[in-house]
């Protein structure tokens, strides 16, 4: 367990949960080399070291029930067959009344077929119009509910098919608000709801008085909301829902709500109010549904492109910072303090699937979700993306030592790229993760656990390799896939709007 242990040396001493040096400033991106150009173990390792990061690889993945990525596991929800788990991923593809479309249909029976074990909510689905990311964006409700309860059922027949049963499948559903990042109407428009006023996120969105803040009974009624929801959820056959509170939603952002009055802000007590109100709500409506939280564990103040050519992503402001929830004053800095409480409430309230992620893909992208080529609207790393999947791995690790009896799902791995396997299998091995999420390597290879669980070799030519057009193509109204690899999003239309999006002055 030398691995842990060094992650417990991360932490000053005492009872502090401060992380301070995940947060090295690397070299010029200009120098990050491609994780594709690294042909062995040794020449990763090599890279790491020049990083001065110490992430676990293990060079040779066992066959059979030996591999620790085939081990299956408990939850309060149901059994779950192995660790490879299905992180949420939008289409922005549904139709304007929320229901799927083929696009969705064909991304859920890709789910299916991964041979991944936990599907932790498919997609994040709103639970009313005006929470919706996008117009486009699933909406639970009573006129949708046989096409989401279809949904579940092409997964679990794809799923039977490729792998013989799934009694060890368990599929949850994301639910969530998106808050300050609605935009339910207009692909074009923000329509902000906000959890309290931040001095740069609402400049951004032109907010300059306290009408776009959800009041406390507005909170009351959309906790309601969230309870219906569930009771739909459950009705549709999912097993289980995730309350979500990440990514700068308005789960998460309630989080931060440091300096927001009244019942939902200040105190620890009042920030979780949102969530506790929703877990009472659910367990008192619905007989059988389970719940999971996916949780941003620490943010960072908002970056911007900087003024230099290449666009390098820099910090907002300087100077102290008050709304990160994990995060220090600094805002570039990890305080796992209250993420830790946050899980022991989740244990007591009977919550024992966590999904870990961090930041924001609207504010601060390079620590959410690393990447060596930004989306068009994004900025360049400031960092080499490595040290981003380091620090989501770190962390992730800390809060496992700290919170033993959850399951942790662990995000941030597809910048791995060929080495994803052989770090994942480290990670789950020696305690530091007990399931990896995948996120954007399943839209150009969904099949990857499947793979890796059979021994084969992996598929090169379908690594995601974060060319980050999945983003940049709903930044610019277009459905999100992997156009660049996936050949069925490769031959559509759309993707010469994207190259039009991404490269204007060629066009």
């Amino acid at each position: 367990m030398s691995h842990l242990l060094r992650r417990r040396d991360l932490l000053n001493a005492g009872e502090s949960n401060v992380v301070t040096s995940l947060s090295r400033k690397p070299p010029s991106p200009m120098s990050y080399p491609r994780v594709a150009t690294f042909k062995t173990a040794e020449e990763f390792l090599e890279r790491l070291a020049e990083l001065e990061i110490d992430l676990p690889l293990d060079p040779v993945l066992p066959e059979g029930s030996a591999n620790a990525l085939a081990a299956p596991l408990t939850s309060t929800a149901g059994k779950i067959g192995n660790r490879f788990c299905i992180l949420p991923m939008e289409g922005w593809d549904g139709t304007t009344d929320g229901q799927p479309t083929d696009l969705t249909r064909r991304r859920w029976e890709n789910f299916g077929r991964s041979g991944a074990k936990l599907i932790w909510g498919g997609e994040a689905v709103a639970v009313r119009h005006d929470g919706r990311a996008n117009p486009n964006q699933l909406l639970i409700n009573d006129a949708n509910l046989s096409s989401l309860e279809e949904l579940r059922t092409l997964l679990e027949r794809r799923h039977r098919e490729e792998f013989g049963n799934t009694d060890d499948l368990l599929i949850g559903l994301q639910l969530t608000h998106s808050g300050r990042y609605s935009k339910p109407n207009s692909k074009t428009r923000m329509e902000p709801r906000t959890g309290y006023r931040h001095p740069i996120l609402d400049r951004r969105l032109g907010i300059e008085d306290d009408s776009r803040m959800l009041t406390d009974s507005d909170l009351d009624q959309l906790i309601e909301d969230f309870v219906i929801a569930a009771k739909l959820t459950e009705k549709a056959g999912f097993r289980w829902i995730d309350i979500k509170h990440c990514h700068g939603y308005l789960g998460h952002e309630l989080l931060s709500g440091f300096d927001r009055p009244g019942k939902y802000g200040g105190s620890f007590e009042n920030r979780t109010r949102f969530l506790r109100n929703i877990v009472a709500g659910v367990k008192a409506e619905c007989s059988s549904l389970k719940m999971g939280v996916r949780v941003s564990v620490f943010d960072f103040v908002p970056f911007q492109p900087g003024p230099e050519a290449d666009r390098t992503g820099r910090p907002a402001q300087t100077g102290e910072y008050m709304y990160a929830f994990g995060g220090d004053r600094t805002g570039q800095g990890i305080d796992l303090a209250e993420p830790v409480q946050f899980l022991e409430l989740l244990r007591e309230l009977g919550i024992d699937l966590v999904c870990t992620t961090c930041g924001s893909p609207y504010y601060n992208p390079h620590i959410q979700r690393p990447a060596l080529f930004p989306p068009s609207d994004g900025y360049q790393p400031p960092e080499d993306p490595l040290v981003g999947v380091h620090r989501q791995i770190s962390v992730t690790a800390l809060i496992k030592q700290q919170c033993p009896e959850a399951i942790i799902v662990g995000s941030g791995y597809s910048y791995l790229q060929e080495w994803l396997p052989n770090v994942g299998h480290a990670v789950v091995r020696l305690g530091m993760v007990d399931s990896v999420g995948l996120g954007r390597m399943v839209l150009s290879y969904p099949e990857l656990p499947a793979d890796v669980l059979r021994g084969q070799v992996i598929q090169r030519k379908k690594i995601c390799r974060t060319f980050s057009d999945c983003t940049t193509a709903p930044r610019n109204g277009i459905v999100s896939g992997c156009f660049p690899l996936d050949p069925f999003y490769k031959s559509m239309p759309e993707r010469e709007l994207l190259v039009q999006a991404k490269h204007p002055t060629q066009m």
